[in-house]
């Protein structure tokens, strides 16, 4: 049931994607784009499974949630940091060169990570499981800031302004499949491989230990959490060297003008140096920074800590733990249409508004589940506040980092201005990960969503500032397009 509505909401963004063509494009040009971002994208969502696949582990009880925390908060904090080198360099490489190291990286770190566990639950119990996952879930994180950045640099040459609302909420679909893929697939390897769920056949249990040879293994062979996230990613890396094109001309199509940051600009890149000076000079990428940070507290905060909530308390609600992936991609999903919609129907391409919206829908929902916690017995409300939040938190980081950064980056630096806000976004999902792992206890889940309130405020006051922001040549040329249409 769950492949076929990923089938349906896959079978809508490409669909969508084909009806909604403002400028007018050429059958031609719509299908060679697609081939561009189709792989790009599925590529980026699988990165997603390589990199949220280590919250199984705390799931499964194989490391605590301290250990996870630990080595997630100091993951984090690595991609963060490396975006300051990666943003630049994918900025002057391109985005499809950018993905292909970005998802080979991840899968050899991946693969690294399981030969780690392996030999751990193989009984080497002298073997430091948490510095050794640490080491390799950093290097993992190193290659996979890469992939935001390489997919929105590639969307900046091939998307004009006026059709990046729908690129963020196709961009949104991405990353809400891939928290599907992290959560529900990872779940479901661990659930296969665990031998305390002996007694319970599938026919994707039947099928792991016919293809992995663990019929009369001893131990579970939770390695195959990141093996198998690493052998995707390795055919999505074939795929990607074939069809990505890094724009249009290298494609056989005349320059695409996108009227961005960078529009009438000399082609040739900067600098290392004035890369990073022209962003952190830029009041309006730093301030879209301080949005993103938030959201990186606010979207980890709830999605990584959900499942834990209840395996602590049980208040948990069945239907949504049972499927929190799934749950998290569909209210992802629905957010990130509605922000990409609303930007382009109703604020012209102006991204803060929606992001302004979603913030405060999020401060309402966080309310909503302090007193459904601190109240004691209302597992409802908690569980539609998280998916609530779910589909508000996606809406911010589609239309904030997969859009607002492109505009106001131009197509010259928008590797560098995305890999600012993703940094800091990843230094919210590090800073919650030390706080929370350091605060939570069985009896204190009430601090839970009571840390995460003040941050949807200061996303919402930031979205505010922001609120009539565009890059000079996009309002040059609504304002010709208005002329037109007179």
């Amino acid at each position: 049931m769950q492949l076929l509505v990923v089938a349906v909401l896959l079978t809508y963004i490409i669909t969508l994607y084909f009806r909604r063509n403002p400028l007018k494009h050429s059958r031609a040009f719509m299908w060679r784009r697609f081939l561009s971002w189709f792989p790009l994208g599925m590529t980026y969502a699988f990165m997603y499974m390589a990199r949220y696949n280590l919250d199984t582990l705390a799931t499964a009880e194989v490391i605590t949630k301290a250990a996870k925390s630990q080595i997630s908060g100091w993951g984090f904090f690595v991609y963060a940091a490396s975006l300051f080198v990666s943003g630049p360099l994918i900025d002057r490489i391109g985005g499809k060169k950018g993905m292909i190291m970005a998802s080979l990286g991840a899968a050899i770190s991946n693969i690294a990570m399981g030969w780690v566990l392996y030999l751990f639950l193989h009984g080497n119990t002298e073997l430091n499981l948490v510095l050794w996952l640490s080491v390799f879930y950093m290097l993992n994180m190193f290659f996979q800031s890469f992939g935001a950045i390489s997919t929105i640099k590639v969307k900046s040459f091939w998307f004009h302004v006026r059709e990046r609302g729908t690129f963020g909420a196709i961009f949104g679909t991405l990353i809400s499949l891939g928290v599907y893929f992290a959560f529900d697939w990872s779940e479901a390897i661990s659930r296969a491989v665990d031998i305390r769920f002996v007694s319970e056949p599938t026919p994707f249990r039947n099928f792991l230990q016919t293809a992995f040879a663990l019929s009369n293994s001893p131990v579970s062979a939770f390695w195959l959490v990141f093996w198998i996230p690493a052998g995707i990613l390795l055919i999505w890396a074939l795929i990607d060297l074939i069809l990505i094109k890094d724009s249009p001309d290298e494609a056989g199509f005349p320059r695409l003008e996108t009227h961005d940051a960078s529009h009438g600009e000399p082609a040739k890149f900067d600098s290392w140096l004035a890369t990073i000076k022209s962003v952190f000079t830029n009041r309006v990428l730093l301030m879209i920074g301080v949005i993103e940070f938030t959201s990186g507290i606010l979207r980890d905060g709830i999605m990584k800590w959900y499942r834990l909530y209840n395996k602590d308390t049980g208040m948990g609600v069945e239907n949504i733990i049972a499927n929190w992936g799934l749950w998290a991609a569909i209210t992802g999903i629905v957010g990130a249409f509605l922000a990409g919609w609303a930007s382009d129907r109703f604020f012209h391409s102006r991204r803060a508004p929606v992001a302004g919206i979603a913030q405060f829908t999020m401060f309402l929902a966080t309310a909503a589940m302090i007193f459904g916690i601190a109240t004691g017995g209302h597992p409802a409300i908690v569980g539609i506040s998280a998916l609530v939040m779910m589909m508000s938190v996606i809406a911010v980081h589609s239309i904030m980092s997969g859009t607002a950064t492109a505009d106001f980056g131009g197509r010259k630096g928008a590797a560098t201005a995305t890999g600012v806000a993703d940094g800091f976004s990843k230094l919210g999902s590090s800073f919650q990960e030390f706080v929370l792992g350091a605060i939570i206890t069985r009896e204190t889940w009430v601090y839970w969503p009571s840390f995460l309130l003040p941050f949807t405020l200061l996303g919402f006051f930031f979205a505010c500032k922001l609120w009539r922001e565009l890059p000079e040549a996009t309002r040059k040329y609504l304002k010709e397009v208005e002329k037109l249409k007179v």
